[in-house]
């Protein structure tokens, strides 16, 4: 059995002989990532005003943010006015130069469970393309143009399904944060109304190319997880799974749901943010001992932009890895080699 194996049965549910492990070295890695590239002949151009970093994206919008702090966000969208909805030409995502990198990282990654990055589905890229304050608005007030939009938006992400399949993809995988703290951004009827079919569509793409769909979203999206588990979403990548309560999680989607998650990056409780370092190995162990019970179901991974979440020195995440690896089943072979 190879990682990628391991993997299908953690997702499948399939009597897998240890959780899944996506971290980076020393420690253990099930998995690869490679994404669609930009277009090699797109330029972006960027500027500074004061303080603030600005730059633009091939879809057309313009980014900012302060010295270098964080990923930053869209300050102006592509489409500022729908008047320029019919004329707005989004980027070719069937560019063979655009899967050159995929190719070559997954060929190289022969046994591990190969991921292909999209940019999002519908919601992801269309609310930066209205930017985020107008969409909200606007799904409530101009359905029928969000709609158009997202047509607009899946006709490339589904291209690149294809694409990233054909590339050696055993997944593809999409970020879309649906939730604050506490609650959806928009109420579960809307969700289900506009955007609920375009993952649905991605899904059945990936299947016609052999494919699974993992999703990533921070947030509490308790509301929509079977409505994404019975689109055809097989993992979920959880950055804070104490906003649901792990116990929770696992009594309503333990044996139907995979999640993939590091110690919660937010929780001062009984995550990252105690600094403390049995709070951190008794959590890693939780998730561990519960999500992943059911014969597979939870793969470990680490949050890899520290200083965003003010973790400065690894310490605490080494603590968490380590109890992922000691309760986690992984076990080094005697000539040093991953024992999957």
């Amino acid at each position: 059995m190879n990682s990628r194996d391991l993997i299908n049965q953690v997702i499948t549910f399939d009597a897998a002989p240890r959780i899944g492990y996506h971290l980076p070295a020393p420690w253990p890695s099930d998995l690869v990532h490679a994404g669609v590239a930009d277009d090699p002949a797109f330029e972006p151009r960027r500027w500074t005003e004061g303080d603030t970093e600005f730059w633009t994206d091939e879809w057309g919008c313009t980014w900012q943010r302060l010295g270098g702090i964080s990923k930053g966000e869209v300050a102006e969208g592509a489409l500022a006015d729908w008047a320029g909805l019919g004329a707005y030409r989004p980027p070719d995502y069937g560019l063979d130069a655009r899967y050159d990198r995929a190719r070559d990282v997954f060929a190289a990654a022969e046994g591990l469970y190969r991921i292909g990055d999209i940019p999002g589905c519908a919601f992801n890229i269309s609310r930066k393309i209205r930017r985020i304050d107008r969409f909200l608005m606007d799904c409530l007030l101009e359905p029928d143009r969000v709609r158009a939009l997202n047509a607009a938006v899946m006709d490339q992400l589904l291209t690149a399904v294809g694409r990233l399949a054909a590339a050696g993809a055993d997944a593809v995988m999409y970020p879309e944060d649906w939730g604050t703290q506490d609650r959806l951004l928009m109420a579960p009827a809307t969700f289900r109304d506009l955007f609920l079919p375009e993952i649905e569509r991605l899904c059945a793409a990936a299947a016609d190319a052999g494919v699974d769909v993992w999703m990533h979203s921070c947030g509490y999206i308790w509301d929509i997880i079977d409505d994404l588990r019975g689109a055809g979403v097989k993992v979920l990548q959880f950055d804070q799974p104490t906003l649901y309560g792990v116990d929770r999680l696992n009594e309503a989607f333990g044996g139907r749901m995979t999640f993939e998650c590091p110690v919660d990056i937010q929780s001062s409780v009984a995550g990252l943010q105690s600094r403390k370092r049995e709070v951190i190995r008794a959590e890693a162990r939780r998730l561990v001992e519960t999500l992943g019970s059911h014969g597979g179901g939870f793969i470990a991974c680490r949050y890899l932009d520290e200083v965003a979440i003010g973790m400065e020195s690894p310490e605490w995440q080494d603590a968490a890895c380590e109890a992922f690896v000691e309760f986690g089943g992984w076990a080094p072979a005697p000539d040093g080699t991953v024992e999957v």
